[in-house]
């Protein structure tokens, strides 16, 4: 099958992640989103993020003929899956499965959807910020805005999503 059918099932394939006509989402002015909900949601990509691991040593377990892998070549593949993961989430809709869940949404900080290198800037900002022993997320407690350090240096922000009103049958 060719990539030109395969576009009938997959409408974005082939496409890039980010484009240079950035999309801006229909209403960018909601609330910065609390520490506890970004932290709930963390958990929650956390055992996504657990999953895909399992996956990716799975199959190169099996490659390495039974072998456990290790080293720095593993350890690189893992960082870069996982920023992949995070950056398709990011520069497609916005939201992780976890975001999703807590009605949470990333965006620029004017309102549009992130770029790969502001996807990279905020996951490597993030390393850092729990890597301080959470300080660059407690960080949004001390700030006249909720802002953490890696919202700062990438120039993005987490805001909180309104509830969906429940339409009765």
């Amino acid at each position: 099958m060719r990539w030109q059918q395969l576009k009938h099932f997959i409408p974005n394939i082939g496409k890039p992640l980010a484009t240079s006509s950035r999309r801006r989402f229909k209403a960018h002015n909601h609330p910065n989103a609390s520490l506890i909900k970004r932290l709930m949601a963390i958990i929650y990509d956390s055992l996504l993020i657990v999953a895909v691991w399992m996956l990716v040593g799975f199959i190169a377990v099996g490659l390495n003929n039974g072998e456990a892998v290790q080293g720095p070549w593993f350890n690189s593949l893992i960082l870069v899956v996982t920023y992949g993961f995070f950056a398709l989430f990011w520069c497609r809709s916005g939201q992780t499965l976890g975001m999703i869940a807590w009605r949470l949404r990333v965006e620029d900080n004017d309102g549009y959807v992130l770029n790969l290198k502001q996807a990279l800037a905020r996951f490597l900002g993030a390393i850092v910020s729990a890597a301080c022993f959470g300080l660059g997320y407690l960080w949004m407690l001390a700030g006249k805005q909720p802002l953490s350090w890696h919202d700062r240096w990438s120039k993005t922000r987490i805001v909180q999503l309104p509830k969906r009103d429940v339409v009765e049958p």
